[in-house]
């Protein structure tokens, strides 16, 4: 057996005062680690029953314990939104830092100065100045290129629109000095603009398809929306009015509400709209009130597979009372009903709370994963199986089939079903219009050719004389290619006359944007809209 060497008997007195302290500092430092130890422990199975004593203690110790410096804030709000988007497709978590741009498009206005912009070749400069607004009271005109943002320079230094935002936005009653170069004007020209609320439109566009047809688009249902609509409408109505094209085309959705609302105004005193269910919220019932102006006129409702939620509420009211036609493709299918909860810190957070049901009874939420990606994709996947083409490639649950008051079947499960469908445009997806928009070309060329040619233009007087007088001639075409080579955009000699033809239609409706906003835009763009014609001559048809 192999022993140690005895160590000398008076080197061991000299250590032993280092040797003891050692030992009590290793105690101390094991008592602690222990203790610890023992604690976080006992924390976490004193805890294990109650779900939100874990997560907060999960977090103690993770900011106490981690090997790196964290910032426990954004772990808690990472942690809300893997929560929330674990649940459903549509809960959410909206930072304080999001909040107001997240809500305004549904709010209906901003504080602002009242301008739409485009940023082109380093410069801002105003393609509209909103009616009412503070910039057209003040004097900016269309057109006008701003140089400079409170002395600075804002012109030839790289400035984004974020940039634009956060120098003309600020809250009513404050000021911003702009100088602004003009047309025919060699000096500046200096504005001191106060800001104000600003609109945000949710409808589009509205006008006569033909003399007793007309068209309304309503791009989102805002706080706004059933105000703007009975605008349009008493103006249509004016006009002669007596069938209605309602385009709710690649419209999200928005507050349930203006959905009713608009709702209301097509069908009779105490027929059922929709109504909501939840766990936690009993059901309540949506009805049309006495209220309504076009109960019994001609009605057609257009969806496609980007009208979603409220836009559905709106299809599903109408098909469901026999009311009216629905045209187009099916629509997204969103039936969860979203309630919005604000927190202390000015964030907030989105839950879903119910889902709706149509007046059939059918929910037309479409089935959901965990996989978001998947979920919000489905448009692309109805794409590869011909959906979008071809009707009877359209997947229905037959198991969800519900009746109509007059016997029609309808669907749930996944979306509203037309009545009449009308497949994709796929002259829209021509692969060489395709590129010339991907290259910004057709857009910047239009603007760029409206700013030299503003007076010009604006001889029309209206939007009506431009739609019918002006024409996208041959030198403007050829003027257009010429940018386009400027621009580095090629395009085939032999594609070139095909090109032409396909870029024309929306060369003109930019240029008329530009000059005569949206006035001009859409019935120049929809006249040749397969789903629009579709519509009219179905109305057109009926007695």
């Amino acid at each position: 057996m192999d022993l140690e060497q005895p160590t000398p008997r008076g080197k061991q007195n000299a250590f032993l005062p280092i040797i003891l302290s050692l030992v009590l500092i290793l105690g101390i430092w094991l008592g602690y680690f222990l203790n610890n130890r023992i604690r976080n422990a006992s924390v976490f199975s004193q805890q294990q029953g109650n779900g939100n004593e874990k997560i907060n203690s999960l977090l103690d110790y993770i900011e106490y314990q981690y090997v790196d410096t964290i910032n426990k804030k954004d772990l808690v709000e990472k942690t809300v939104t893997s929560l929330l988007e674990s649940l459903d497709p549509h809960s959410a978590y909206i930072p304080a830092s999001d909040f107001s741009a997240v809500n305004e498009p549904l709010e209906g206005n901003f504080d602002g100065i009242g301008v739409e912009f485009n940023i082109f070749k380093d410069t801002i400069r105003v393609i509209n100045t909103i009616e009412g607004g503070p910039s057209e009271k003040t004097g900016i005109l269309d057109g006008d290129k701003l140089i400079t943002i409170e002395g600075k320079k804002a012109a030839g230094v790289g400035i984004t629109n974020k940039d634009v935002f956060e120098k003309l936005r600020g809250p009513r009653g404050s000021t911003v000095n702009v100088g602004i170069m003009r047309a025919g004007i060699r000096d500046l020209l200096n504005f001191k603009i106060t800001r104000d609320a600003i609109p945000l439109y949710s409808l589009d566009a509205y006008y006569m398809i033909d003399q007793s047809v007309g068209y309304i688009k309503i791009s989102k249902f805002a706080a706004t929306t059933y105000d703007e609509y009975l605008k349009a409408f008493n103006a249509l109505s004016k006009l002669g009015m007596k069938k209605l094209i309602l385009d709710l085309r690649g419209n999200p959705g928005g507050y349930l509400n203006a959905a009713v609302d608009i709702s209301d105004e097509f069908l009779a005193n105490g027929l059922q709209i929709v109504y909501t269910q939840g766990k936690a919220s009993p059901k309540k019932i949506f009805k049309a009130t006495e209220r309504g102006s076009f109960e019994k006129n001609g009605l057609a409702i257009l969806i496609d597979e980007g009208s979603a939620s409220a836009s559905e509420i709106v299809a599903g009211a109408i098909q469901d009372n026999d009311r009216g036609v629905i045209v187009g493709r099916r629509s997204f299918g969103k039936g969860l009903v979203q309630d919005q909860m604000q927190l202390p810190d000015g964030s907030a957070i989105r839950l879903t709370i119910a889902r709706y049901y149509t007046p059939t009874g059918r929910c037309i939420q479409k089935p959901y994963t965990d996989d978001k990606d998947e979920y919000y994709n489905e448009e692309y996947d109805r794409y590869d199986h011909g959906e979008l083409l071809n009707i009877d490639s359209i997947k229905l649950d037959k198991k969800q089939a519900f009746k109509t008051p007059e016997g029609k079947t309808v669907y749930g499960g996944g979306g509203i079903m037309p009545d009449v469908f009308v497949p994709i445009d796929t002259s829209k997806t021509n692969s060489v219009l395709n590129k010339l928009f991907y290259a910004g070309v057709v857009n910047t060329f239009a603007f760029e050719y409206s700013d030299n040619n503003r007076a010009k233009l604006k001889s029309y007087g209206t939007a009506k004389n431009f739609i019918a007088q002006f024409q996208v001639t041959q030198s403007i075409l050829d003027e257009f290619f010429a940018y386009c080579e400027k621009q580095k955009t090629k395009i085939d000699p032999a594609t070139k006359a095909k090109a032409g033809t396909a870029v024309r239609p929306y060369l003109k409706a930019l240029i008329g944007r530009d000059i005569f906003d949206r006035d001009a835009y859409y019935p120049i763009v929809n006249e040749n809209d397969k789903c629009i014609i579709k519509a009219a001559e179905l109305l057109n048809d009926s007695k």
